[in-house]
C-alpha cells in the first residue's frame, strides 16, 4: 500500500486564487490583476498598490477605460460610500496605464 506523507497531499491540491470584482467593466479576476482603490479611515481616497492598506477598498482594472465606465455611473462613490473628489479621480487616471486602444 502506498502512503504519501500529510505534506505531499497540500502540495497537490490546487491554491485558491482569490477573485475579485471590476467596478467598471464587472469582470470577475484575480485579485493581484486587479488595482485596489482604497478609502482609508482618514478619509482619504488613493491606489492601494500592496492591496494591504487599512480601509474600504474597491476594484477595477488597470485600464483607463474600465475607470471612466466607474466614474460616469459613480461607481466607485458607491463602493467606497465616499464622495469623490473629480481631481483625486483624475489623478487615479493619470496613475493607471493607458490603453491600447486609446492610442
Amino acid at each position: 500500500m502506498l502512503q504519501i506523507p500529510a505534506r505531499g497531499l497540500r502540495s497537490l491540491r490546487k491554491r485558491k486564487i482569490p477573485l475579485r470584482t471590476c467596478v467598471g467593466c464587472g469582470e470577475q479576476k484575480p485579485k493581484r490583476e486587479l488595482v485596489r482603490i482604497v478609502r482609508t479611515p482618514e478619509g482619504h481616497v488613493e491606489i492601494d498598490p500592496t492591496g494591504k492598506k487599512s480601509g474600504r477598498g474597491t476594484y477595477l482594472c488597470p485600464k483607463r477605460s474600465c475607470l471612466e465606465k466607474a466614474r460616469k455611473g459613480k461607481k466607485i462613490e458607491r463602493s467606497l460610500k465616499h464622495e469623490i473628489s473629480p481631481d483625486v479621480l483624475d489623478k487615479l487616471a493619470e496613475q493607471l496605464p493607458a490603453d491600447v486602444d486609446d492610442e
